[in-house]
């Protein structure tokens, strides 16, 4: 995108805009993460720390999110 036609005002304030949607799009995805492997990965409420089941699951479904999110941006 062009901002030359934009005066120095106006480009702060896009910039802001911009920077504000990345920090949305950012907690969105990082909010998806946690809910997703949460809900996949634990069970047990009994103790207030992980099994070490329950931690190789968040493990492997952090890393699958992750690597899952990369491939789609690459194709994009």
């Amino acid at each position: 995108m062009d901002f030359q036609m934009y005066n120095d005002a106006e480009k702060q304030q896009i910039q802001r805009i911009i920077e504000q949607k990345q920090m949305r799009d950012f907690l969105k995805f990082y909010t998806n993460l946690v809910e997703r492997c949460f809900n996949d990965c634990i069970n047990d409420f009994t103790s207030k720390a992980l099994t070490s089941k329950e931690e190789t699951c968040i493990n492997r479904c952090a890393d699958k999110f992750l690597k899952h999110n990369e491939r789609v941006g690459q194709r994009f």
